[in-house]
């Protein structure tokens, strides 16, 4: 590469980074070698390593497994599944909350060589027939029913067949890759297996082939489908290998410092992200870590109790999902004290940051920055870091054995210090999306560098920085505005509870600043208050022009936020 004067060797916390001066690009190699395993192996490495320990704890239920309790179903429901007739490779749909029986069956899946395809829980019918059929999903396992969720009645709807049909003999031209349904229920629901029942089905010979399979599984074969949030069309399909999620997986619970001590997690995140899966399933079966599941779909009440009750160590969630309980805490003043909260699944902004440490009675915060596409986590917190700036206004320190580079229009790469597109290249590069080689090439090269489509800059020390996603970026006559800067400044006024920013049509500027803005209780927050709280600290073409107080943001089923939908229903005077 030309420009590039000397190679740099340095210390970063407790690793040993690569950097060419001047250019941002990083290769950090990392200490430890990477694990050649499967998830299958890991498991029944925990169950032999920790034993009687307790693996989960679920709130609601009042119901507590081992890791050896863990494993021994797992094993029954893999021997199950192979009853059912499903063989290597083949495709079994997830969709459930936050229950025991959703980590079960992913590891079932795992040891019986089976690919888990993870389904939101509050899919609805077009969502559930889209995502069936995608990648051909030939049995699901689900719930009957949860609140006002009606699993069933909802796949009725896309399968009418299933009524009429006998356990394992589903056959519908709509979803024509379906044959079992298998309910997590205690009531007998027409054309579907009980989960009990097909745990019942395993006998010795069955359980001991599960036991053989696992030294014939290939770490680098697909363990896992992750449908991307869909922020712009439909959802694709990420493939990933038991290799990627048990590293990053391990990579993760390291850096969160799951390894210094026995440690309780509220799992505040769903199950079907890789969020839930690879910073929280797995890390805790590296570690020996107890998962707490306050309630099977997210409630910030159930959260802070459970905090409480189970004397949480550790706290995972989104920044919504901390803006929550920041409040819940507030209204209740519980006299909890966890040491860590780990943030991701969006950016956070240093005010909250601020927020959780203080209210939540925090000793440190954590942030994780990454992809579905990047099996989870790229950037996180180091285990030690003595400067909180770093903790607060970064996305943490580049992971061990990936390479990062930021690179312009032109795909060179830039300075350091200076914005770009981020660029990700690493073991935990996903497969590929499934049966979609075009919108694989869009963001995958042909030499495995990953385009994020996230602003990003990259520091010497090896800490990133997001500045927003490269389709968010607002120009406003001739002036380039990333909205992430003006949303972490709007977020330390103290009646703001959550804002995004978007830039909408103007007919001179081309595009205009609008805060859409979300505030508490009672405010009487309004334009002149924002103008009034911007002027002589925001440069003045950033200050929004333009003031939206909503109650709630449109977000994908995920829970990200939909700038593209919120833009449009201002420009459509819907908002």
């Amino acid at each position: 590469m030309s420009g590039i004067t000397r190679t740099v060797t340095f210390k970063c916390g407790l690793i040993s980074c690569r950097t060419l001066t001047r250019l941002s690009y990083i290769h950090n190699i990392g200490k430890e070698p990477l694990q050649f395993l499967t998830i299958g192996t890991l498991v029944q490495k925990s169950a032999s390593k920790y034993g009687d320990k307790t693996a989960v704890i679920s709130v609601q239920d009042n119901k507590k497994m081992t890791f050896q309790e863990i494993l021994l179903e797992s094993d029954k429901l893999a021997a199950g599944f192979l009853r059912l007739g499903l063989q290597s490779g083949d495709r079994v749909g997830l969709w459930a909350p936050n229950i025991i029986e959703w980590i079960v069956t992913f590891f079932a899946a795992a040891r019986a060589d089976l690919t888990m395809v993870a389904l939101n829980p509050v899919y609805q019918k077009q969502d559930l027939e889209y995502s069936i059929n995608k990648v051909g999903i030939k049995a699901l396992v689900c719930p009957d029913t949860y609140k006002r969720i009606k699993f069933y009645d909802t796949l009725c709807n896309v399968v009418p067949e299933i009524q009429e049909s006998d356990p394992g003999k589903i056959s519908s031209v709509k979803v024509p890759s379906l044959k079992s349904v298998i309910a997590i229920s205690d009531n007998a629901l027409r054309g579907a297996y009980n989960y009990k029942e097909v745990l019942e089905m395993a006998d010795n010979i069955g359980v001991k082939k599960i036991l053989k399979m696992q030294n014939y599984i290939q770490p680098d074969g697909m363990a896992n489908i992750q449908y991307s949030s869909g922020t712009t069309g439909k959802p694709k399909a990420a493939c990933l290998s038991h290799f990627q999620l048990v590293n990053n997986a391990y990579e993760t619970g390291k850096r969160i410092e799951l390894d210094k001590a026995n440690h309780k997690i509220c799992v505040q995140v769903p199950f079907f992200h890789v969020f839930g899966i690879v910073a929280a399933i797995l890390p805790s079966y590296h570690f020996g870590s107890t998962l707490v599941l306050p309630s099977p779909m997210y409630n910030s009440s159930a959260n802070i109790h459970a905090i409480d009750d189970h004397k949480c160590s550790v706290v995972y969630g989104t920044p919504t999902m901390f803006v929550d309980l920041v409040n819940q805490q507030r209204k209740e003043k519980r006299n909890i004290s966890p040491s860590i909260a780990l943030s991701g699944g969006a950016p956070c902004s240093p005010q909250l940051f601020r927020d959780m440490k203080e209210v939540l009675n925090l000793t440190r915060v954590k942030s994780i920055y990454g992809l579905t596409e990047t099996t989870c986590v790229s950037f996180h917190s180091l285990p030690i870091e003595e400067d909180e700036h770093k903790t607060i206004n970064t996305v943490g320190h580049l992971g061990d054995h990936l390479e990062a580079k930021i690179i312009n229009e032109n795909n060179e790469i830039v300075p350091i210090g200076s914005p770009g597109e981020l660029c990700i290249r690493g073991y935990s590069v996903m497969i590929g999306y499934w049966g979609d080689e075009e919108k694989t090439k869009e963001i995958l090269g042909a030499d495995r560098w990953l385009k994020t489509g996230d602003q990003f800059i990259l520091q010497e020390d090896g800490y990133g920085k997001i500045i927003g996603r490269l389709k968010d970026m607002i120009i406003r006559g001739g002036e380039n505005i990333f909205p992430k800067e003006i949303e972490d400044f709007l977020n330390t006024h103290p009646d703001i509870l959550e804002n995004y920013v978007v830039g909408i049509f103007h007919q001179r500027l081309g595009e205009e600043v609008c805060a859409c803005i979300r505030v508490k209780s009672g405010s009487e927050f309004n334009y002149n208050s924002l103008l009034e709280f911007c002027t002589g600290k925001l440069t003045s073409y950033k200050i929004p022009t333009k003031l939206k107080i909503v109650d709630a943001f449109p977000k994908t089923l995920s829970g990200k936020v939909q700038k593209f939908i919120l833009k449009q229903q201002i420009e459509d005077g819907k908002l």
